[in-house]
């Protein structure tokens, strides 16, 4: 414990999640399981979460911000035990960690020590717990040059396995030209952009009042907007072999591709995609937190299991059964269980066994 505790005050990285000023780890209750052993067709094999969040208060404090007391007072080895501890009794063997961008407004010089600190962070981490964390970089895409440039580095020089990204910035999309230095990076390196929304502040008063609509609607809303004018402005067809993971099972998007079709033959002009947006979905990739077996057989039926890897949102409580959601999905072979827990993840991070 206290090599631990050493070194995560020396990294001073926090586990934590979406909406890092206000939400705590939860404790780990005495007694907890040991850890779960994932079977499928007889045989153990590696679960990979793909998305799972932590923060670098360092950097936060550049941008003039602070994490909440109860963050601040977990940075130690209690942190890493209640993680692993969560990790072990929902039966996930690694994560994917990735910090969601608040960085976007900053000015050049400041971000770029954000970017450097967090980056370094990560790399530190994931070097100290080779065999539970992998970690996306992260980027200043309101400079995509560079942005483009911070990818090249995390990749190369701090051994990360892509980017993480938002879904817009400052209310401009991704698919505008200006953005294209860094998906041409993106595909150059053959790395995986993993996208988590970061709000809609222009839906907010739409989305007030009761059952959490900011997050609970909103998320996915975003991820779907962000995916549609990568589909439609043409993106996805001018950098072919980008990889790109969207957060939230890619939002509406599965579920009401058929009519994205159809708005190309009802508005033509508008339309700048070679393919039909469903043909898409067999190229780009997604968590699988739809919480319900009979969501993952939908997402499956629509993606291809080729294309989903398991996602918690870890720390926070969203989808703590997804392990089980794929186990007792009806129809998928072992292969196709073997693939989303860990296989799938695992090439795309390039994780050796």
């Amino acid at each position: 414990m206290t090599n631990r505790r050493q070194f995560l005050k020396n990294t001073g990285v926090v586990f934590t999640g979406c909406h890092l000023l206000n939400q705590n780890l939860h404790a780990q209750p005495a007694g907890a399981p040991k850890k779960r052993q994932v079977m499928v067709g007889g045989r153990r094999i590696r679960t990979i979460d793909i998305h799972a969040h932590v923060v670098v208060p360092q950097a936060i404090a550049l941008l003039g911000r602070k994490t909440n007391p109860d963050d601040a007072g977990i940075m130690d080895g209690t942190m890493a035990t209640e993680r692993f501890a969560r990790m072990d009794e929902w039966g996930t063997d690694m994560q994917a960690l990735s910090i969601n961008p608040t960085w976007y407004s900053a000015e050049r010089d400041v971000v770029t020590q954000v970017i450097k600190i967090q980056n370094e962070k990560l790399a530190d981490l994931c070097a100290k717990y080779p065999d539970r964390f992998v970690a996306f970089a992260s980027v200043a895409l309101q400079y995509p040059d560079l942005a483009a440039e911070q990818l090249e580095e995390g990749v190369k020089k701090y051994n990360l396995r892509g980017a993480a990204i938002g879904g817009h910035v400052n209310g401009d999309e991704l698919s505008a030209a200006k953005f294209d230095p860094f998906w041409k990076k993106a595909e150059e390196l053959g790395c995986l952009v993993f996208m988590h929304p970061q709000g809609i502040p222009e839906m907010n008063k739409r989305l007030a009042g009761g059952g959490g609509l900011t997050n609970v609607i909103g998320n996915p809303l975003e991820t779907t907007i962000f995916l549609s004018h990568l589909i439609f402005d043409g993106t996805l067809d001018k950098f072919p072999a980008l990889k790109v993971c969207a957060a939230h099972a890619g939002g509406y998007l599965p579920s009401y591709a058929g009519r994205s079709d159809y708005g190309c033959n009802r508005f033509p002009d508008q339309c700048k995609s070679k393919k039909h947006a469903s043909e898409y979905l067999r190229q780009l990739y997604f968590d699988t937190m739809v919480f319900t077996t009979e969501g993952v057989r939908h997402l499956v039926a629509e993606c291809g299991a080729s294309q989903l890897m398991i996602g918690t949102d870890y720390p926070f409580p969203w989808s703590n059964t997804i392990v089980d959601d794929i186990l007792k999905t009806p129809g998928l072979s072992d292969a196709d269980k073997r693939a989303i827990l860990g296989e799938n993840a695992a090439k795309l991070l390039k994780i050796k066994s």
